[in-house]
């Protein structure tokens, strides 16, 4: 059995999962949601490297859940004007609201579990 502490901690995550998939936003995997995370709020700049060696998988890991990202609108890869051959990965103003919307998600009363 859980311990109460751990009981209350997975009901409020269940609530918050809850009213996330009824929000109407992109349903965005683990990885994904880790990546808007880290880009969102850790310092700049990111990179496809540093994003790797962050959540400890692979460049190429991190490249298709990029896509997938760039693809809904929400981050944006910008080309480093020291060094052109390197690119940043920065949120969109759709993925800084995103990010936004998803804390108002997290903090909602659990009242509105449904």
């Amino acid at each position: 059995m859980l311990l109460r502490e751990s009981q209350e901690d997975l009901n409020n995550w269940r609530g918050a999962l809850l009213r996330y998939v009824q929000s109407g936003h992109p349903d965005l995997t683990n990885r994904q949601m880790a990546l808007m995370l880290v880009v969102g709020q850790e310092p700049a700049p990111h990179t496809v490297r540093g994003l790797a060696a962050r959540l400890m998988v692979s460049k190429p890991v991190v490249t298709r859940a990029l896509n997938s990202l760039a693809a809904l609108g929400v981050i944006v890869r910008v080309v480093d004007p020291q060094d052109r051959r390197s690119l940043f990965v920065e949120l969109t103003r759709d993925g800084q609201s995103f990010l936004r919307d998803f804390a108002q998600i997290m903090l909602a009363p659990r009242s509105n579990l449904i």
